[in-house]
């Protein structure tokens, strides 16, 4: 289920066979450790749109019993890459510029955290993108952000 990464240290996704997220994709492996140690944050491809989506675990709770804002958050992050897929493709690499999130609702433990969003803008060194983070079709944190598209051999 590894990737291996090339110089820059940056993975493609993998497809994974087994689990909840049989046949989704994930930068896991080598791609970025944080995520899969938070994670696993997934995502899938669906009419050329991506969802992405990871299931809520004790670990990812908060003092109150909410799922803590650091874990939504950092996915969030992953979502601007998994809907920016696309606008990625060819070799094109990115990093975060900017991630903006508004917290609409608690989380909980009940049900898979989904988001969804669009590409705003694709230009030719940034990529502008929004979304929301959903459970049970609850807005849970609408997010935007912009990525900074590198050189696959320039490390951030």
């Amino acid at each position: 289920m590894a990737a291996e990464g090339n110089e820059a240290g940056y993975s493609p996704p993998i497809t994974l066979t087994e689990g909840p997220f049989a046949g989704w994709q994930t930068w896991g492996g080598g791609g970025d450790p944080f995520e899969t140690l938070l994670g696993p944050f997934c995502f899938k491809l669906e009419n050329g749109r991506a969802r992405s989506a990871f299931i809520p675990r004790r670990e990812h709770l908060n003092g109150g019993g909410a799922i803590h804002g650091g874990a939504l958050m950092s996915f969030a992050d992953f979502s601007l890459f998994s809907i920016a897929h696309n606008a990625l493709a060819g070799g094109v690499h990115a990093v975060t510029l900017t991630c903006n999130c508004e917290f609409l609702s608690a989380g909980t433990l009940d049900g898979w955290i989904e988001s969804e969003g669009e590409v705003i803008r694709d230009g030719r060194s940034v990529i502008f993108v929004r979304g929301i983070v959903t459970q049970r079709a609850r807005p849970v944190l609408a997010f935007s952000g912009a990525l900074k598209k590198i050189a696959p051999n320039v490390r951030a």
